[in-house]
Order: structure tokens, then sequence, then C-alpha cells
């Protein structure tokens, strides 16, 4: 037989599952957890204690923040899904995985994906986008892996011995597609070296496309496969079928529905077209009904399971995960409220309400199903339950200790950012007075932070010896019957059983709301309107980009002065589209650490922005930025703007025959100018310095609208980080 099952029992037959790879899922999952997480604890430290940057480009916030989170989403939750995918699907499916090559392609393959991500995004070779920094090699890495996955999956579906497909999978098959859509939309990029490419995409497009992403990969990712976990291992713990199975339909397809709508609402009062802002908002307030729905349904699963919940950890962390999933899906549609998203967006707000769901809803369910598994996977009982129910109070208090830390910050920084005297000037001009009075809450994130991690370690302990107690570790053998065959009665029973119509029906779904949004910002000339005296960046001030997206200085800035007054009161000329279209990838930001820095461009002389890149408290006092003293001895590569000059030109930036056959000569003169009126102040640098071309990009920016003739309204008295 195809999946070398054996005749069993009189009309039955042996199958022998796959467990092997649900337990080396397992062990990455807990493992590369423990990575992740430490990482997030050393940038917690590097925020709360700025020298913890200790001056190591490799080791600065901005290099180090992307690890974490990619460690966390694709390390840590990718390896979660796999493992639950592989132990639940054989089993729902009553047949081996397809193709045990595959499966080891699989396993083999996303491991050296995220080997690649931990020695590449240190060493500063990213995209600049957020969840999707890993450069065009990686990126087709995971196309592939990816697609060994997707065949192998559903070849197990299609030699399948159960015709019914309970809801776990279709969870899983909309999350294996959408996925790979979303992967492979926002990856278009045209590859200048063999590790440095550029977005297809330039400005509010590339602003659109990445949210379109960036809230769909936390969507599809960190959402409906944990939902798909959640219907299998949920009932399999209380003993007793998913509380509504009905429910649980009308879940999955209003979910993968309007899930795929809500990502502008990232992009509120920004330059991005208001019809796509409104979109978004509405959307985002629709996904409450669904979302709760799930949460009912799992927690009413539990049902007369109660009173088990005070010992039993797996139940804990179930009860705990149900929770938070209900609260933040509750908070981000909130969030999406134009009103309060302006006072939330770009502060630790968000930072809690991401965590909120990584910790507490993605992390208890996936401790949750680890505690389950490991029992079964090694065929002998886990080796502490105490360590395990110990490590549910650890994590929650973790949690709590991180979350309203966060909520704090994130409360204080808008109402910090908003306040006005009786006049109407800021009541505090100064970026970083803010900055000042979040410290102590930073640290309380640090501490919240370094519980999670030691219920972390509890866990990976407890799963090894539990590992280690085990004599003999072997696959799980079932006789399998064949099943009676029942006719579907209803359209949708069809559908259930026909994976190729389920599979068409929800990419259809998740397609339609991509379409609508992203084909109109392209098509239409009128939501990014043309603006004559925006150029291209001259060759140096390219470079002085792509060294700033390097080191990761979105994760801190942002560049996008949103439309309110107060915005343009503290910053100056609200941010118009068409300032964007040269702009490869966009680097509107997510976060405000530091000031916005879209109007910076003239603001400061050449020098103040030399002594604040070697040591920010010299302008800034209280600045927590780190020093990027080794800039100024650092030589920035001028042989290979001619590739990065004809990459733009075949992207559409129109630069001039001269620019694109002498990028190098015109980036020199451009920065002898710079060493030129430095040296006036007695700083004596290379005139190939990387440091003067980062300070000809910052010099550069927001001033093309002014050079046609508008001038920026208000003092941007952001000052530094």
């Amino acid at each position: 037989m195809a999946d070398g099952a054996k005749p069993g029992a009189p009309g039955g037959v042996q199958v022998t599952y796959d467990d092997q790879a649900a337990r080396r899922f397992l062990w990455a999952t807990l493992i590369w957890g423990v990575v992740g997480m430490l990482v997030g604890v050393i940038v917690a430290l590097q925020l709360a204690f700025w020298p913890a940057n200790t001056g190591l480009p490799w080791l600065s916030f901005g290099r180090l923040r992307p690890l974490h989170t990619n460690a966390v989403i694709f390390a840590f939750a990718g390896n979660a899904f796999f493992a639950g995918l592989y132990y639940s699907l054989q089993r729902l499916l009553k047949t081996r995985m397809w193709s045990d090559v595959l499966t080891a392609i699989h396993f083999w393959g996303w491991q050296l994906i995220i080997v690649s991500a931990a020695v590449t995004l240190p060493l500063g070779i990213t995209r600049g986008k957020e969840y999707a920094e890993l450069e065009w090699p990686i990126g087709l890495m995971i196309t592939l892996v990816w697609v060994a996955m997707t065949v192998n999956v559903f070849g197990t579906i299609i030699v399948r011995r159960v015709k019914h497909l309970y809801v776990s999978i279709w969870f899983y098959l909309g999350s294996i597609l959408t996925v790979a859509v979303l992967h492979v939309v926002n990856g278009l990029v045209l590859p200048v070296t063999f590790l440095k490419s550029y977005p297809v995409y330039a400005g509010v497009q590339d602003a659109l496309v990445q949210w379109w992403y960036g809230h769909n990969a936390v969507g599809f990712l960190l959402t409906t496969p944990f939902l798909g976990m959640m219907y299998y291992f949920l009932p399999k713990a209380v003993g007793r079928p998913v509380y509504s199975y009905r429910l649980s339909i009308v879940h999955f397809w209003t979910l993968v529905f309007i899930y795929i709508w809500a990502g502008p609402h990232h992009l509120l009062y920004t330059s991005l077209p208001e019809w796509a802002q409104s979109l978004g908002m509405v959307f985002s307030l629709m996904l409450i009904a669904p979302s709760w729905g799930g949460m009912i349904n799992g927690l009413l699963t539990m049902r007369g399971a109660w009173h088990k919940v005070r010992t039993d950890p797996v139940l804990k962390f179930f009860v705990l995960s149900l929770t938070f999933y209900g609260m933040v899906t509750l908070e981000g549609p909130l969030l999406s409220i134009k009103s309060l998203n302006l006072v939330t967006h770009y502060t630790d707000w968000i930072v809690a309400h991401v965590h909120a769901g990584a910790l507490g809803w993605v992390g208890g369910m996936i401790f949750a199903v680890t505690y389950y598994l490991a029992p079964k996977l090694w065929g002998v009982p886990l080796y502490s339950q105490r360590l395990a129910n110990q490590h549910f109070w650890i994590a929650t208090v973790g949690i709590l200790l991180y979350v309203v830390a966060m909520w704090t910050a994130g409360l204080t920084q808008g109402l910090m950012w908003f306040a006005t005297d009786a006049d109407g000037s800021l009541r505090y001009p100064q970026f970083v007075e803010t900055v000042i009075a979040l410290q102590p809450l930073y640290w309380t994130r640090l501490v919240g932070g370094l519980l999670y991690l030691v219920g972390a370690l509890l866990c990976l302990y407890n799963v090894w010896r539990t590992a280690q107690s085990a004599t003999k570790v072997s696959d799980t053998i079932v006789t399998v019957h064949p099943e009676r065959h029942i006719e579907p009665r209803t359209f949708h029973e069809r559908l259930e059983n026909n994976v190729g119509l389920l599979a068409i029906g929800a990419t259809i779904m998740v397609l339609i709301g991509g379409i609508i949004e992203l084909v109109p910002t392209f098509l239409i000339e009128a939501n990014v309107p043309s603006i004559a005296s925006v150029k291209p960046y001259t060759p140096l001030e390219l470079e002085g980009r792509d060294i700033y997206v390097r080191e990761g200085c979105y994760t801190c800035h942002s560049q996008m002065v949103r439309t309110h007054p107060i915005e343009t009161k503290r910053y100056g000329l609200k941010s118009e589209g068409g300032e964007f279209v040269y702009d490869h990838p966009f680097q509107w930001g997510s976060k405000r650490i530091g000031p916005d820095l879209h109007r910076v461009g003239g603001k400061y002389p050449d020098l103040w922005h030399y002594r604040h890149m070697l040591d920010p408290r010299t302008t800034s006092p209280g600045s927590i930025m780190p020093s990027y003293a080794w800039m100024a001895s650092r030589d920035f590569d001028a042989s290979g703007l001619k590739a990065k000059i004809a990459a733009m030109r075949r992207l559409g930036v129109p630069y001039s025959d001269q620019t694109a056959a002498t990028p190098e000569v015109e980036a020199l003169a451009q920065s002898r100018q710079l060493k030129d009126r430095l040296a006036q102040d007695g700083v004596t640098v290379s005139e190939s310095s990387e440091l003067l071309a980062l300070i000809a990009y910052l010099q550069r920016l927001g001033t093309d609208i002014k050079k046609g003739g508008t001038t920026a309204a208000g003092s941007a008295a952001g000052g530094a980080l």
C-alpha cells in the first residue's frame, strides 16, 4: 500500500504514523522558542539600558529586533504549527504522511531557513520590511520548502481513509494556501546582487502590500493554524467533541473572508487613499464576531471539565490561550477605530497588543499542545506535572507584567505626544521627554519577558526529562477499518468531503479582499497623485538609504507625518503619497521609539547629525539610541552603485544615462562636499565614510516638496531619540 500499511484485523489494515516528524518539530519549537525569547529579552534590555547595545554592529537593537520577531513567528510558532499538523493530520485521515522524503525536506529545509535568518539579519542583510526581512535567496528557499509541505499535505489528503475532512483540516488548508499567496505577492523583488534586492513596489503601493501581508501573516500563520490545533487538541484533552460543529463552520468561512481586508488599519491617517483606510477599519470591526465565536466555541467545549483545570496544566494553558485570544481579537478591532488609532498607533500599546497575542494566545496554545503531546510522542507520563503548573503561573505573571507595562507606556506616549498648553503649543515639544518617562516601564517589561523565558526553559527541561525516561520510542501503529459510507445531504457536507472544492473556495474567499484593495491602488493614478518636484535620490543618498535600511532604523523611526494637526505641529507638513514614488522599500515605520524623520532634512546642520550618530547623548540628553560610531571609519562600496542604479531604472526610477554610467563619481563628489563642510567644524572623516552617505540621506528627507514651493507648517520640534 502507498503509505506502507499492512493487513491487520479482519477487514482492517495496520497503519504506522510518522510520529518522528512531530517529535522533531516539537524539539525545534522549544529550542528555537528559547532562542527567540532570549533575543527578545536582550532587545528589551537595550531599550531599558542603552549601553547593552555594546557598540558592536551585529548586536545593535536595529539588527536584533527583526531577528527576535522572525525567530518567534517563523521558528517558534511555525515549528509548533508543523508539529501539530503532522501529529493531527495523520490521525484525522487515518493514514501516514504521503511522502517521508517531503517530510524530511520540510523539516530540515525549514531549520536551514531559520539558521539563514539567524546569520543574515545580525549582519544587516535585510529587505527592510517587517516580518518579511529575509533577502531573496532565503525567500526562494521558503517558497520551495512551502511547496514541498503543501504537496505532502494534499497528497496525504488524497490517499486518506476517512472521507470527511474535519474542521481542523480546513483551518490548516486555509493557512497553507493563504500564506503562499501572501509570501509570493509581497516577495516580488528585483535582485541587485546575491544578497541585495529592491521590492518591485514603491511608496504607497509598497506600504499597502506590506501591511496586507503583515496583518494577514499574523492572521494565517499565528491565528488560523492554531485555531485548527485548538479544534483538534482541545476536544482530545477534555475527552468530548467540540461544542458546536456548526459554529466552527461559520467561524472558518467568516474568518478567512473578513481577515484579508483588515490590513489597511495599520495605515490610518497616512498617505494611503481614504477609501482603503475605511475598508480596513470596517472589516477589522467585523472581525470581532467570528473571532469571539471561535473563543466561545473553545471555552464551551470545556464544559464539564472545569474541575480539572486546577490540576491539569494542559487545560490551564488552553484557558489562558483562549482568554487571550478573546481579548486580543476585541482589542485589535477597537484599535482600528480611527480616533483611537490616532493616539495608540506608533506607541507601545501596539507592542502590548502584539505580545498579548504572541505570548498569551499563541504561546499558551503551544504549551498546552506541548504538554499534551509529550507523553504521547514518547509513550511515558510527563516528567513533572508540578513543573508544568509552575510554568503556567510564571508565564502568566510574565505576560501580565509585560502587557500592563506596555499598555501604560503606550497610553503615556500617546497622551504626551498630543498634550497641548492653553495657547495650543506642544506641552512636550522634545520627543526625548517621552522616552525618559517610559524608562521604569521598560524595566518592568524586561522582568516580564525574563519570567516568560524562564517558563519556556522549564518546559524544555520538562520535555527533555520526559524523553529521557522513555526506554523505547516508536511510531504509533493503529488498525484502520473501512469507513461506512454516508451520503452527503447538503452542499456543505459535499464540500467537507472534497478537498479540491474546499481549497478553491477558501482561496477565492481570501483573494476577493486582496484584489479589491490592491488593484485600484496600483491602476488608478488618482490614488497616488504625482508631485513634479519629487526627484530620485542621488547615488550617495541612495547608498545612505540602504545603510538606513540595513541598520533597521525603521524599527525605531517612522517617515510618515500623519494628517492630524498635532502631527503637523510637531513634525511639519503632512506627508503626501507622491513623495514616496521612488522609495523601494517604503519606510513609513510602525513604531516611534524615536521621532518621525520625514521632515528632518535641513532641520539640523551636518555636524549635529555627525555628533548624534557618534554619541546620541551629546545632542539629545536622555536618549536611548545606540551609538553608530563605527560607521565613521567604515567606507561604503562605491563600486556597487552602478548595479543599484541599474536596478532602480528597471523599476521605473528616472535616473539619467550619465548618472547610470558613473554613479560612483557623483556619489564621491557629493560626499566630498559633506566632508569639506564637516572639516570647517574641525571634523576629519574619509570621503567614502558610510556616515557621510547616511547624513546625505537624512538631509534629503522631506525636502522635495519644499523645493516645489510648499513650506512646512509649524516647527518640527521632535528632537532625537
